[in-house]
């Protein structure tokens, strides 16, 4: 059980990592630095969930760095594979607000625990959003002219075109 439990992913990811690096070389290093979050940091997020939940509910405070771990290497392995550093920086800002989160949900719901975590929330999807819309504008540079072209045309026709009358 605990084979396949460890084999699947890593298969799963290697397979991936196949499909995304077609024409690229494989070797140990290549791997090793290309799935250093799931190797390294993911796991420990995992192991400070296992202790909290093997414990039933005692040590609460384990799921804040589990959380954060956890969330952190997601989102570095999510760079890695796709290299946008650039795009997912704000995800180390969600990593705080999960851990947080978690904390909240499994440990006395102390509401004030909400406004760091909403604040954290809005702050990192903002600047994903931000970020995103960045990587795709700049990405679509080629058609900057024609919307620039539509723009001046838009402008000038507000500007001459008839105006109703009431």
């Amino acid at each position: 059980m605990a084979k396949r439990t460890i084999l699947a992913p890593v298969l799963i990811l290697l397979g991936v990592y196949l499909i995304l690096n077609q024409g690229g070389s494989l070797g140990p290093g290549t791997i090793f630095a290309t799935f250093w979050p799931t190797l390294f940091v993911i796991p420990l997020g995992l192991f400070f969930h296992w202790l909290y939940f093997s414990m039933i509910g005692r040590g609460v405070g384990l799921l804040v760095p589990g959380g954060l771990l956890l969330t952190v290497g997601i989102v570095c392995q999510i760079a890695m594979l796709f290299n946008n550093w650039g795009t997912m920086w704000p995800g180390f800002i969600l990593a705080v607000a999960v851990g947080l989160f978690e904390l909240y949900w499994f440990g006395g719901r102390n509401k004030w625990l909400l406004i760091p975590i909403n604040i954290l929330t809005v702050i990192s999807l903002l600047f994903f959003a931000v970020m995103s819309i960045g990587t795709m504008l700049s990405s679509l540079s080629f058609i900057q002219p024609f919307v620039a072209i539509v723009l001046i045309m838009g402008g000038a026709w507000i500007m001459v075109g008839r105006k109703k009358r009431m």
